[in-house]
């Protein structure tokens, strides 16, 4: 590959230098932030000779190289565009400042709800299995374990306010602790609660800003919306006082009038004013999808896709959040399942109607994500590509979730959707089941009909040339030669071609799939496996060479003796921390032997940092295998057979 070629055709395509804002790589993809979107060929960037994909997230372009390929191509680009030494964080603080409002607010929203959906789904899941298991075996309702079990079930529900403070006083910069005292002013056990105040004829209330009015002394259990806007206040006003302060009276001062006046305003302008406009918004999203002959349903559902694509899909983990709270169940999440499995199904008819190898090889890993309920690999890097599936899926989506409306299904959390959505629709098992099977079916059949192959080299919309119908000779050489070599290979013992892979940590071995990150889940990097580690070591998987250990030491990139080159990424978005948690113990060109230490990471570090540990083990040249498996999944042990390229 011709890095230099490459880097200089990114440049010119983005629109050169006047269209650049920043520039900086991780350890698989280009970021770039660019100050006029239209003004960059996408579609023609991602027929470059190594490009895996191009995507705008986060207010950057997004091109996928690949380990060992995009710091070549960096290099060339910073020294073509004269970036000098610029880090991923300066990349992402001007990439912030070339989103719009719209977007900060949405990217605040997922910010804040993002973080905790753990906590919920751990929640939600507990409900959904223990009501399904309730009524199979109702006797169990009366036993000891049920009760204790179902205090655990409704635990994130009941603190909700608490978990929403925390987190967004680490979005907005304040001190986590004193959001948390906000999050429990606000459900106090002083305060009526407000599940049952709604029972309630009279309610306590109380003389409010020197008798100018009264309050209801009612908790604020149930919403969300009130608790974010008081926190943000919180963080404003902490920070104005640390700036004001004396030093030497800060620390007493600041967390005295900061708890004081927000507490203080929470309950008696926050609280009862955006309250009442959240359950406005939550009103009318409840009537909207429950409109007659499911229209609501189909409208959102249609829709639902292009906020993705607009970036405000993020809000959405508030709405449902909100629903959760309030109701109890969550009707937004079959809608969004039926939009993700749809696009899943027109990815899925592309890559079986394709004959081109590189759309296949992206679209297929791509629809399966989809299926998972991960889109972004299916929307960004095939289906919009061609447009027509992407309409395809958009169609399907508002089918199935205008089927999912008329029967009413509903999830007891968020933050999973597709396939493992069954594990929090069991109330709604069948109905949900089949509202994947009609979004995936209606999309698949769509698009399996409306796409259209267009041959390599030939523009959209263009009649096809004599030219190219012709097949050059040089081409039908290179088919012949292909062919002698594969029938001479087709003898070799199958010992020959096996590589396989010993775990390079100790942990919980999964699907690369399951990995919190569309890049890597959707195998456009190559194809592997992953582990969630217990201990914070790297050890060889094979015996081979250190090919590359990243300067920031989070991630390493190995060539095994029988030519597998392997990336080992430890953590998802680790790039940020700068090699702060990592040690190495190997260097660029060292041999190593299977069991050998690489490297040491801090796992506290990494999850103080709200970062996924997860570490992808990847096959970068996995076009040179037939087959690549997982050979085990579950806890697995340093050195166990992990992965097998064939």
């Amino acid at each position: 590959m011709d890095y230099k070629k490459t880097a200089q055709q990114v440049y010119k395509l983005i629109g050169g230098k006047e269209n650049l804002v920043s520039g900086a790589h991780c350890a698989t993809r280009l970021r770039l932030v660019i100050v006029d979107n239209d003004k960059c060929d996408k579609d023609a960037i991602e027929n470059l000779e190594g490009v895996k994909g191009v995507f705008f997230a986060s207010g950057q372009l997004q091109v996928i190289f690949g380990t060992g390929v995009v710091n070549k191509v960096y290099a060339e680009f910073a020294q073509l565009a004269d970036l000098g030494e610029v880090t991923k964080e300066e990349v992402k603080k001007a990439a912030a400042k070339n989103q719009n409002p719209l977007q900060r607010a949405v990217k605040a929203l997922g910010d804040i709800f993002v973080p905790i959906i753990p906590a919920i789904v751990a929640s939600g899941l507990l409900m959904g299995l223990l009501e399904g298991l309730a009524k199979v075996f109702p006797a169990m309702t009366e036993s000891g374990t049920y009760t204790i079990i179902h205090l655990f079930s409704n635990a994130a529900f009941v603190f909700l306010p608490i978990l929403i403070a925390v987190s967004a006083a680490r979005a907005f910069g304040g001190n986590i602790y004193l959001g948390a005292v906000i999050g429990m002013i606000m459900i106090h056990p002083d305060l009526m609660n407000a599940w049952v105040a709604v029972s309630e004829k009279t309610l306590p209330s109380a003389e409010a800003w020197f008798g100018l009015y009264d309050i209801h002394l009612v908790g604020y259990q149930g919403h969300v919306i009130p608790v974010v806007i008081a926190v943000w206040f919180m963080c404003f006003l902490e920070k104005r006082l640390h700036k004001i302060v004396p030093e030497m009276f800060d620390l007493f001062v600041t967390p005295l009038v900061t708890v004081l006046v927000t507490g203080y305003c929470t309950l008696t302008i926050f609280g009862p004013v955006f309250s009442v406009l959240e359950n406005g918004v939550l009103s009318a999203i409840q009537q909207l999808i429950t409109l007659p002959y499911g229209i609501g349903g189909l409208i959102c559902g249609a829709v639902y896709a292009i906020t993705v694509v607009a970036g405000v899909h993020h809000m959405y983990n508030a709405l449902e959040a909100g629903l959760l709270s309030a109701t109890g169940f969550n009707i937004w999440m079959p809608i969004a399942t039926a939009a993700n499995v749809a696009q899943g199904g027109a990815a899925l008819a592309l890559a079986l109607k394709t004959k081109n190898k590189k759309t296949k090889a992206m679209a297929l890993p791509a629809s399966l994500s989809a299926f998972l309920g991960i889109t972004e690999p299916a929307i960004f890097g095939v289906n919009l590509r061609f447009m027509k599936p992407f309409v395809a899926g958009c169609i399907g989506g508002g089918v199935g979730a205008l089927f999912a409306s008329m029967m009413r299904v509903k999830a007891t959390s968020y933050g999973i959707t597709g396939i493992f959505g069954v594990l929090i629709t069991t109330d709604f098992l069948v109905a949900y089941l089949l509202t994947m099977l009609i979004a995936a079916g209606v999309s698949f059949l769509l698009s399996w009909f409306l796409y259209k192959e267009v041959p390599e080299g030939q523009e959209s919309g263009k009649e096809n040339t004599k030219e190219t119908k012709e097949e050059p000779e040089t081409q039908k050489a290179g088919i012949e030669e292909a062919e002698a070599v594969e029938e001479e290979n087709a003898g070799l013992p199958e010992t020959d071609t096996a590589e396989i892979l010993g775990s390079p940590l100790k942990g919980q071995a999964i699907p690369l799939s399951e990995v919190p990150d569309e890049t890597f889940a959707s195998g456009v990097l190559g194809q592997g496996a992953a582990v969630i580690p217990t201990e914070g070591k790297v050890v060889a998987p094979c015996d081979g060479e250190v090919a590359t250990v990243f300067d920031t030491r989070h991630a390493i990139g190995l060539v095994s003796d029988k030519g597998a080159e392997i990336l080992i990424h430890v953590g998802i978005n680790t790039v940020d921390l700068k090699g702060e948690p990592f040690t190495a113990h190997v260097k660029d060109g060292d041999r190593i032997k299977r069991g050998d230490l690489l490297l040491e990471f801090d796992m506290d570090a990494i999850r103080e940092k709200g970062l996924s540990l997860a570490t992808p083990v990847i096959l970068t040249n996995g076009d040179s295998y037939g087959q690549i498996c997982l050979k085990k999944e579950g806890t697995i042990e340093y050195g166990e057979d992990f992965i097998e390229g064939r």
